[in-house]
């Protein structure tokens, strides 16, 4: 009602409809971690393009398993669109030449850091410029030396003054792309040397290939209660290009269950058929419903070695072909057939037949199969409870990864539930809105059933919360979906009938 009556006449209210909403989730940004020669250790940068890996993580690397560039490169030539990339670097080893170091530049009292630790910032130099018409005014310029002095950045009004609003550590530190940490040394600060000093002292560290200790330590601790992957709002799929231990595999695939994303496993780089099919129990455990593991490596061609032919690992060409199926068919699509074709790839380390095919699906492996016509493609489905011994309801990739969907849409979709009042009209409108998300699913073709009914329900009322539910601040909503199954065998049926005979 209007607040006040008090004159004859026609009163508008608007009443809201109670209509909100559930927008789907992105189903395929993915997380990759690996080690890198440049950017920065403690937090993920988001990119869209394998160019912005090169910009900002250096690109490709020659070490023989240096593989994150390369997956990477993989997950955008397979049709990936949207990524996180976390480096992984070496900074406290007792050796201090083993360790990443960040290069760094002093203009008498001020001194100034590259933005993360690598030799990648010796190409730099940085230029510190006073302003003719006031002693207390400069500029910071990173420059290029190589490319004729070619200025990349440029900080302009700067002051050595803390209390001015262009002190200039607060305007360039965690602004700058190239440069960090940039202090004075005393205190009042005092006017910095003018001069174009180069960035030196970086160091990229050992390389820590993905199965060693030193790798696998930081790479638990980023999924830890405020770890980095905590400061990621979404991620959908995790790829470690070549990690292959057990150990570690197991703890992220309970990581992976953790933020509702699906785990992209490689296998052994060196793996035959006999022993794949051997998983270890590590890997196959209560959460490897939430990963799928993919057997054998990828052989393709390498820039960095006049493009000699050599093997890496396949997941993220995987991850891209799950990125292009979810783009073009939708998440309940299985990534494989004949349309998963493995972009780049050459061909495979083991051709395999069908028989041996055979005998890693019902397994839980999936196969990349050389196929006359479509190539190298992707030929399998199954998660890691994908045995058939298992009988796990979460035998398939898309119908696991169907239900993250699902799980992460609402879970955002209904955060306006929290503190209204729990009663029918609130349980009425989250009838109404998760209907509504599902119906919409349901029209694209994501679940079986030819009517919505046979398809999904959404249940929200007494028998779902009751009283003591409703007393202790708890709305139960139930809602339950059809999967669709991959058709994993076709079956033709041929018979030969007689013609025409006399009797």
């Amino acid at each position: 009602m209007p607040v006040a009556l008090l004159h004859p006449g026609v009163y508008i209210e608007e009443v809201p409809s109670g209509v909100r909403t559930i927008t789907g989730v992105a189903t395929s940004i993915t997380l990759f971690i690996g080690w890198a020669r440049r950017g920065p250790l403690d937090r993920a940068l988001r990119i869209t393009s394998f160019a912005d890996f090169e910009r900002l993580y250096g690109g490709l690397h020659t070490e023989d398993e240096a593989y994150l560039g390369y997956g990477v490169r993989a997950f955008y030539q397979n049709g990936g669109s949207d990524a996180y990339v976390w480096r992984i670097a070496q900074t406290e080893a007792e050796d201090d030449a083993d360790n990443a170091v960040a290069a760094s530049a002093a203009f008498g009292d001020l001194s100034v850091s590259a933005s993360s630790p690598g030799i990648w910032a010796h190409d730099f130099s940085v230029r510190l410029t006073q302003r003719p018409d006031d002693a207390t005014r400069f500029s910071v310029e990173v420059i290029q030396p190589a490319a004729n002095n070619a200025v990349l950045e440029s900080f302009a009004n700067l002051s050595f003054d803390p209390l001015d609003a262009r002190f200039a550590p607060n305007v360039i530190n965690g602004r700058s792309a190239l440069i960090d940490d940039l202090a004075f040394a005393s205190d009042p600060p005092i006017a910095p040397t003018f001069a174009t000093t180069a960035l030196t002292g970086g160091a990229d560290g050992v390389f820590l290939a993905p199965n060693d200790a030193e790798f696998t330590t930081p790479l638990a601790a980023a999924f830890a209660i405020g770890g980095i992957a905590d400061r990621i709002d979404l991620f959908n799929i995790i790829c470690v290009p070549g990690l292959t231990d057990p150990t570690a595999i197991g703890d992220l695939q309970t990581r992976a269950r953790e933020r509702r994303a699906f785990l992209v496993v490689d296998s052994d780089a060196d793996a035959v058929v006999a022993d794949v099919g051997t998983l270890d129990a590590a890997i196959t455990g209560a959460d490897a419903r939430n990963s799928a593991i993919y057997f054998p490596w990828i052989r393709a061609a390498d820039p960095l070695r006049a493009n000699a032919v050599r093997a890496f690992p396949p997941s993220g060409s995987v991850a891209g072909i799950m990125a292009r199926t979810d783009a073009t068919r939708g998440v309940w699509k299985a990534p494989a057939g004949t349309e998963a074709s493995l972009n780049g790839a050459l061909g495979l380390t083991i051709t395999m037949s069908d028989a041996e095919n055979g005998q890693l699906n019902p397994l839980g492996v999936n196969c990349l199969r050389t196929m006359p016509v479509f190539g190298n493609i992707v030929w399998g489905s199954r998660t890691l409870h994908g045995n058939d011994q298992r009988g796990s309801e979460w035998k398939y990739v898309p119908v696991r990864r169907t239900a993250l969907f699902l799980e992460e849409s609402l879970f955002r979709g209904t955060q306006w539930v929290v503190f209204e009042p729990n009663d029918e009209p609130l349980w009425a409108q989250i009838r109404l809105n998760v209907g509504a998300f599902m119906q919409g699913l349901f029209r694209q073709g994501a679940f079986q059933g030819a009517t919505p009914k046979q398809a999904y329900f959404v249940k929200c009322d007494r028998e779902t919360t009751t009283q003591a539910d409703i007393n202790l601040g708890i709305v139960n909503i139930h809602v339950g979906f059809a999967p669709l199954k991959p058709a994993e065998f076709v079956v033709l049926r041929i018979q030969q009938i007689a013609g025409d005979i006399a009797t």
